[in-house]
């Protein structure tokens, strides 16, 4: 058995060891410590379970395969979920070897099948989780084996998502293949994929390939096997030089930087910190490359450094060995710094701080000593800051959450909601320092379950605002939508619609200020539309980066430091200046079940309830969303249905509920709420912005952690077949936002010439 000199994941080591039963242990179906050409024998026999006697070999893969299609279908970020991290070739669970390969091989027969007669090249990205290096071989020497060329880092080491996505944007490749489950917790693991955009696939991209793996089943029942090839380790289809030159990208992406948000102006704030910024490296693997992309810029030496140390355990940070109700056993409640629990006496408190150990870390530096935290995949940031403990009254009156150091100091904790409102109200005045401001009409593309302050920011500055579902691969479509526009009508206004049905007049030639959402992504635009190798054009990136938000965040932080004002102060500075109302957000995370559970047939037992659970919470409210879209119900009528079923809240405000693509949003004159199911987990999301912070959290946990039981009201209104489709109906509508207007255009190979 596999074991670790820290404690809790040696315990976390022997209990998955201890659940796993033999036959999964003496599993042998592909071998890739050998480094030669090998054929891998998909079976008749695998597809179907597993028994000692009758089926020997059964994986069970039909059952993996049925969950798998039904995630790809509704995924914001990838197809993920847990894993066996001492047996990956464990099909039980939904991200295994198997299931890696078999979507690998049936990626690469579409791509060949569309591309015929081309050279197809994509790239292959990692961070450190358990078995990512694996994933990431088998990955590489598929692509290999059906002709495909893959470029990868420098020995196959680690890079962050955006590099990927990046990549393959800059370079026209095809697309890539990342392995991560972001700030998820460390037993799970996925791919993300990126299309010829370097953006997520949108469902509609993922089915392509998902209908090709129930092809290879057609076709091993029918013939009773199938047989899939791995190449060699050292296929010189698998690429490491072409990144060597660029330093893994790192070069071309600073030159990227400094036509954003890393220009003189910024750098040179920077370059005159007086006091250092930490960075918080949560499992390590994002030191290696935004090191050299500071030490590029020349600014390395203006920060210090935690966990620089590649961890998939990410050095016990968010992990516990007691749950949430006091229950003794591992508890992992992720790398989000953000996410606040409750102890078992009722107390709040923030779970993934308290491991930081920033009661020792932090002692002997400065107040008002700027802490950055990212995620293992370094697309996330979360903000924090040291102040002195007599501003407690007035961070509690502004709504931002803090956690007490010592007798003398606190660390203030700001939302991504709070965060990046301080980040595009500064870069923005950057921007008119600069006399740029006018150059562009100015817009906005952010998630309906971020910040309403972002929108009132954004009316007061005259930015336009395009707000869309959940998932960065969203942001990136609306994106996609603009560039369309631009192309073919350069001299015309650019209009594009919201996800609330809303047309958005962006302007002539306009730029994307900012995009982002509230759980910790953001992206800045450039003044010159982005250029890839071979010509295409873009007005930002398509995926989130910590690295963007760091150096817009470190040369605000230096900024403050001069006028010796603190973030806090800034973020209510804002707040005046543009008479926000919304000040105050909060979210809600619903957990159905303990995910780290080493037991699958326990935890799959879990989920599939606690997806009933999430399930049935969404559509109390989607239904009646649907049912005002259609006229089967009024306002008036919602409002009497929620006021009979929550009697301890008034909704008599509530001035409009609506479908946003994968939740229900819940306008009020006051406040927003949304309810979203997790589009990969058993869990619900609550969210809510508004005047007042009592009154908001109030509302999301009740809403939040309604059972979704239906009431005589609700059923008055709704019939039980208008219920039932609603699922469908609101797909329908997602569909058609996504679709309009749509920028469809074909990718076209180049001639590489690298």
């Amino acid at each position: 058995m596999k074991t670790s000199a820290n404690v809790l994941e040696n315990e976390l080591f022997k209990s998955v060891y201890e659940k796993t039963p033999d036959y999964v242990k003496n599993l042998n179906l592909m071998d890739f410590s050998n480094e030669g050409e090998f054929t891998f024998t998909l079976k008749k026999e695998h597809l179907y379970p597993y028994d000692a006697k009758k089926n020997p070999e059964g994986l069970n893969l039909k059952e993996w395969f049925a969950n798998y299609a039904k995630e790809a279908k509704v995924s914001t970020a990838g197809i993920r979920g847990p894993q066996n991290i001492l047996y990956p070739q464990d099909t039980r669970f939904p991200i295994n070897l198997v299931g890696i390969v078999l979507a690998t091989l049936a990626k690469a027969l579409v791509a060949i099948e569309k591309y015929k007669g081309k050279e197809i090249v994509k790239v292959a990205g990692r961070e450190v989780r358990y078995n990512s290096d694996l994933f990431l071989d088998a990955i590489t020497r598929i692509q290999a084996a059906n002709g495909i060329r893959t470029l990868v880092p420098q020995e196959r080491k680690t890079i962050p998502i955006w590099l990927a996505s990046f990549l393959a944007f800059k370079l026209d490749l095809l697309g890539g293949e990342y392995i991560t489950s972001s700030h998820g917790i460390s037993v799970k693991n996925a791919t993300k994929d990126l299309n010829s955009q370097g953006s997520q696939y949108l469902p509609e991209e993922s089915m392509e390939f998902v209908n090709k793996i129930q092809e290879i089943f057609d076709i091993t029942e029918k013939e009773g096997f199938y047989e899939i090839k791995i190449s060699a380790k050292n296929n010189p289809l698998i690429d490491e030089k072409v990144l060597a030159n660029v330093d893994d990208g790192v070069d071309l992406y600073v030159e990227y930087l400094k036509s954003g948000v890393a220009q003189k102006i910024n750098l040179d704030l920077i370059k005159n910190l007086n006091d250092k910024i930490i960075i918080e490296n949560v499992g390590g693997s994002a030191y290696r490359t935004l090191n050299r992309v500071l030490n590029k810029l020349n600014i390395a030496e203006k920060f210090e450094w935690f966990n620089i140390e590649e961890d998939p355990f990410f050095h016990s940070i968010g992990k516990y060995d007691v749950t949430p109700k006091g229950e003794k056993a591992f508890y992992d409640y992720s790398v989000d710094a953000t996410v606040i629990s409750q102890k078992p006496d009722g107390k709040k408190f923030f779970p993934v701080l308290e491991t930081l150990h920033y009661k020792d870390k932090l002692k002997s530096m400065p107040v008002n000593t700027a802490v950055l935290i990212t995620d293992p995949d370094h697309d996330r940031l979360t903000i924090t800051q040291t102040e002195n403990i007599s501003k407690i009254s007035e961070l509690e009156k502004a709504g931002i959450d803090y956690i007490q150091l010592n007798n003398d100091t606190i660390l203030t904790v700001f939302t991504a909601n709070q965060a990046f409102l301080m980040l595009m109200d500064f870069w923005a005045k950057q921007l008119k320092v600069q006399a740029l401001w006018n150059n562009h009409p100015r817009f906005m593309i952010k998630t309906t379950a971020s910040a309403i302050s972002w929108d009132e920011w954004g009316k007061k500055n005259g930015v336009k605002i395009v707000n869309v579902p959940v998932g960065f691969k969203e942001i990136a479509n609306i994106m996609k939508k603009v560039e369309l526009q631009l192309k073919n009508s350069p001299d015309k206004d650019i209009i594009v619609d919201d996800v609330f049905g809303n047309s958005i007049n962006l302007g002539t030639d306009p730029r994307l200020l900012f995009g982002g959402e509230e759980s910790g992504g953001m992206i800045m635009g450039t003044e010159d539309l982005i250029e890839s190798q071979n010509g295409r054009f873009a007005i930002a990136m398509r995926e989130k980066s910590a690295t963007e938000a760091i150096i817009v965040a470190s040369a605000l932080i230096s900024k403050l430091q001069k006028e010796k004002i603190s973030l806090s102060d800034y973020l209510v500075q804002i707040f005046e200046e543009n008479n926000i109302i919304g000040r105050f957000d909060t979210r809600v995370d619903i957990a159905y079940y303990n995910e780290s559970e080493p037991d699958i047939n326990k935890l799959k037992e879990a989920k599939i309830l606690g997806e009933a659970k999430r399930t049935q919470n969404d559509l109390f409210y989607l239904s009646m969303a649907m049912a005002v879209k259609q006229g089967k119900m009024t306002l008036e009528n919602v409002k009497e249905v929620l006021n009979d079923a929550f009697k301890s809240l008034i909704f008599d405000n509530l001035i409009s509920i609506k479908f946003v693509g994968d939740g229900t949003y819940l306008e009020f004159t006051d406040k927003y709420i949304e309810i979203r199911p997790s589009g990969t987990d058993a869990k619900t999301k609550a969210y809510g912005g508004g005047s007042d912070k009592g009154i908001i959290e109030l509302f999301a946990n009740v809403l939040g952690n309604y059972s979704g039981e239906r009431t005589e009201l609700h059923k008055k209104y709704i019939d039980d077949d208008f219920y039932n489709s609603t699922k469908d109906n609101a797909m329908k509508y997602y569909l058609k936002f996504v679709d309009k207007d749509a920028n469809n255009e074909p990718f076209i190979i180049p001639d590489y010439k690298f």
